[in-house]
């Protein structure tokens, strides 16, 4: 599976590099239009995951394979040592690079933290939440047991936004239970009808792995988040 997965990626970063050279491609049948697409979805995919690869050998090797020739320039283990050389390093590469920015991250948002404590109206809870209300309601407050409609505005500490339902124009409903930690802290200490600024310290959100390509590592998240209603499980 290992080796399926390198030669999936090596021959998407092949379709990446030809995206340029589109206009010198005979695209006349139907088989040379499905080769051509089939190879730039797959390198659209995983563009940039293998940047580094020489294209010539990489080619030079897709021929060789492709046309079944034996008398090659590598032993099939040598091909082998090669290419998990090659993914321990890209892993070691990914993985000292997400600690260099969850480093960075992490900084970052201890200091974003520290000054909005000291604003006015903010409040800190003992898991360091950091809560604002800005409109206030008397409705039910759900319990982790219920699902709750909420409109929220998700940015990161440089305002970046990363989620909105309020840019949808549409409430997000879900199970309490099933969310980040302090978005289960925060929606418990609302009632519906409420409106806060809510501040989660990575430990609260996505911790060390961050989520999806906008949050990274340790990231500090920042939401506007209005609880519109509670449902509670029949």
């Amino acid at each position: 599976m290992k080796k399926l997965g390198l030669v999936v990626a090596v021959a998407a970063l092949a379709a990446c590099g030809q995206q340029d050279k589109g206009g010198d491609v005979a695209l006349d049948s139907d088989v040379q239009q499905a080769s051509y697409a089939i190879g730039y979805r797959t390198g659209e995919q995983m563009y940039g995951n293998t940047d580094d690869l020489d294209l010539d050998a990489f080619l030079a090797g897709l021929r060789a394979g492709a046309k079944g020739e034996t008398d090659l320039p590598l032993a099939a283990e040598d091909m082998d040592e090669a290419i998990v050389a090659y993914q321990q390093r890209k892993m070691s590469e990914r993985e000292s690079n997400m600690r260099e920015q969850g480093n960075t991250n992490a900084s970052v948002g201890e200091a974003f933290r520290a000054e909005n404590a000291e604003r006015d109206g903010v409040v800190t809870t003992e898991s360091g939440l950091q809560y604002e209300v800005l409109e206030s309601g008397d409705g039910q407050s759900p319990t982790l047991s219920d699902s709750v409609v909420a409109h929220y505005h998700g940015t990161l500490v440089d305002g970046t936004v990363f989620d909105s339902s309020v840019e949808r124009g549409e409430p997000a409903t879900f199970p309490l239970g099933q969310v980040i930690r302090g978005w289960q802290e925060a929606l418990q200490l609302m009632s519906v009808g409420d409106k806060w600024r809510i501040v989660l310290p990575p430990e609260l959100a996505y911790g060390e792995h961050g989520a999806g390509a906008d949050i990274g590592p340790q990231s500090t998240l920042v939401f506007e988040v209005e609880l519109l209603d509670v449902q509670s499980p029949d």
